[in-house]
């Protein structure tokens, strides 16, 4: 059986592209990434993918006169690069469940919280604002809710006096770089199932191999 061959949706920097990219180079991984697509001309994260020698594609989404008619342009793409699996790394256009439903199971998404805790914007200042002991990361099967769906895997860091937004955010990004290539991993080696809307990961131990903290 052939790799996985992954579209990675991106509207910024693309870091989290980036450490599945990184991933991805390794020769016995499992997945290989066919497409990094933006919404946003310029992004920094296209020339990291370009950088890296690996196709990229931008659909603007200014350039289309509704979301049905952007997301068929994205879909359009994606298809031709030969994806079968949708990575979100930053995507920060929230994508129709009308889109969902043709990539139904087959959308991951990284989200900076411990989800459902802190869904959307603004998390770690928010986190912080609850005055909250953990933080963290969670890598999700998408479903047309924001921020909603199976979870794969968590990563939690604590949440230390003197913390800002920015440093917060900076200890779980370490994590995200860490959940992401795992997560994706296991979706590419067939190890994932979903039973009544829960993820099941076969030959893995939930306690040793889906939480981390540094601690």
């Amino acid at each position: 059986m052939g790799r996985l061959k992954v579209g990675v949706l991106i509207s910024g920097r693309g870091s989290n592209m980036a450490a599945l990219a990184e991933a991805c180079a390794a020769p016995d991984f499992p997945a290989e990434i066919a497409l990094v697509l933006s919404d946003i001309p310029g992004a920094g994260g296209l020339a990291t993918a370009c950088g890296r020698g690996l196709a990229t594609a931008m659909v603007d989404r200014k350039a289309y006169g509704s979301k049905a008619e952007f997301e068929a342009a994205m879909d359009a793409a994606l298809r031709a690069a030969g994806v079968e699996l949708i990575c979100l790394a930053g995507f920060m256009r929230v994508l129709s469940a009308d889109f969902v439903g043709r990539w139904h199971d087959r959308i991951l998404n990284i989200h900076p919280s411990l989800l459902p805790a802190f869904p959307g914007l603004d998390t770690h200042a928010r986190a912080l604002a609850a005055g909250v002991k953990l933080a963290g990361c969670t890598v999700h099967i998408v479903r047309p809710v924001v921020d909603d769906g199976p979870i794969l895997v968590q990563a939690a860091v604590p949440v230390l006096d003197g913390d800002d937004a920015a440093s917060l955010a900076a200890r779980i990004l370490v994590e995200e770089h860490r959940c992401y290539p795992l997560a994706l991993r296991w979706v590419a080696e067939g190890r994932v199932r979903i039973e009544n809307g829960r993820v099941r990961i076969d030959g893995v131990d939930a306690a040793a191999g889906a939480l981390r903290n540094p601690l």
